[in-house]
């Protein structure tokens, strides 16, 4: 029996005021194909079939949510239907009259992206003066009574600060913040080199990790996630492919994941042409990788029986390294691709100038900075 999804990833608008060079965004960001956004109606419409399907919260992303001027609308529809929903945001656009605005409406929570505790890198890694901004907008959830989660990006031109980091989200009164190491596939994947952190590095941010969970003034939840290329098991694709979440493109393209889209394999079905209960259900691309039949070897015959544990990996991750959605995710140690992950991981123990950026760009690729 297929499950029914608990969350739905909303996708407003590609538009961003960043320019984040590990953005889980398509690379063809800037292309025609996603011009044509969902209109208020359609985003309402969306809302109602999610909650009728059975999903119970709502994250509201991008690109930059807060660019859609209908968001108030959209978060009072939610609020409406009973879904708990997250704006996550790169907090530049926020004023605090639209965020009292959008409370209001019946927004629950507030998750708010920073790139380094170090002003002059943060705005580096960001591709915009945005750090003083971000902690404006952060003082104003709080004022507003509003939940916030702090989320950082993690990777080698910012791990070294991760004891700083987690101080700073302390002291901006964080409920939750998250310490999602880089994983390497889009933007990322352009910026690999650039990115992937030492096991030194790595090692550090762990033990800090653990003395700052252990200080009897911390209540703040701490997620710490390192990068699977540093792991040797896989981990299940958000819950196992298409099993928890459904994620809606701004053009209103529907996909089981962030990164679907780089499977060229696969097409997606639009909401505007089905109702999300027949995709869920019916489409082809979210039934490519339920379950268990489509494994090839070694998963099919998995020496530890994680068949069911971790699905045989990421997909997205596997088609990125091999050109084989179906092959085991290359980060399995029975992986026959597994040397792909090691090479490169030995290749980032030295640490040396950093590769240039290729930042994230709706008009075009390419353009590198320092």
């Amino acid at each position: 029996m297929t499950d029914l999804p608990l969350t739905l990833i909303a996708e407003l608008s590609y538009k961003c005021p960043l320019h984040c060079p590990y953005c889980s965004n398509p690379l063809e960001i800037g292309s025609d194909h996603y011009r044509s956004e969902l209109s208020t109606e359609e985003w309402a419409r969306v809302l109602r079939e999610a909650r009728s399907l059975g999903a119970l919260q709502l994250g509201l992303t991008g690109g930059e949510p807060l660019v859609r001027k209908d968001l108030e609308q959209i978060v009072a529809v939610s609020r409406e239907l009973g879904l708990y929903s997250t704006l996550v945001t790169s907090a530049i656009p926020l004023t605090l009259a639209r965020l009292t605005a959008l409370r209001d409406c019946g927004l629950d929570h507030v998750q708010i992206s920073i790139q380094d505790v170090d002003r002059e890198n943060s705005d580096r890694l960001a591709g915009l003066t945005s750090f003083d901004r971000k902690l404006e907008a952060a003082a104003w959830v709080r004022e507003l009574d509003l939940p916030l989660t702090m989320n950082v990006v993690l990777h080698r031109q910012n791990l070294d600060h991760i004891s700083e980091l987690l101080e700073l989200c302390h002291q901006l009164g964080a409920g939750r913040v998250e310490l999602a190491n880089t994983q390497y596939y889009g933007w990322a994947l352009e910026n690999r080199a650039a990115l992937l952190p030492t096991r030194e590095q790595l090692a550090r941010a762990e033990e800090a990790v653990e003395r700052f969970r252990a200080r009897s003034d911390v209540t703040m939840g701490i997620l710490y996630v390192i990068p699977d290329y540093y792991e040797d098991l896989p981990k299940p694709c958000v819950g196992g492919w298409a099993s928890r979440m459904i994620l809606i493109a701004p053009n209103g393209d529907v996909l089981p994941c962030h990164a679907a889209s780089t499977i060229p394999s696969l097409s997606f079905e639009n909401v505007r042409d089905r109702s999300l209960e027949q995709i869920w259900f019916e489409s082809d691309s979210f039934n490519a990788f339920r379950g268990t039949a489509w494994m090839q070897e070694p998963c099919v015959s998995c020496p530890i029986g994680h068949q069911e544990v971790d699905f045989g990996g990421c997909r997205c991750q596997a088609f990125a390294l091999t050109d084989d959605a179906r092959a085991a995710d290359p980060v399995c140690r029975y992986s026959k691709h597994r040397h792909l992950v090691t090479e490169a991981v030995e290749a980032a123990q030295e640490l040396g100038s950093p590769a240039p950026l290729v930042y994230r760009t709706t008009r075009r690729r390419g353009a590198a900075r320092t």
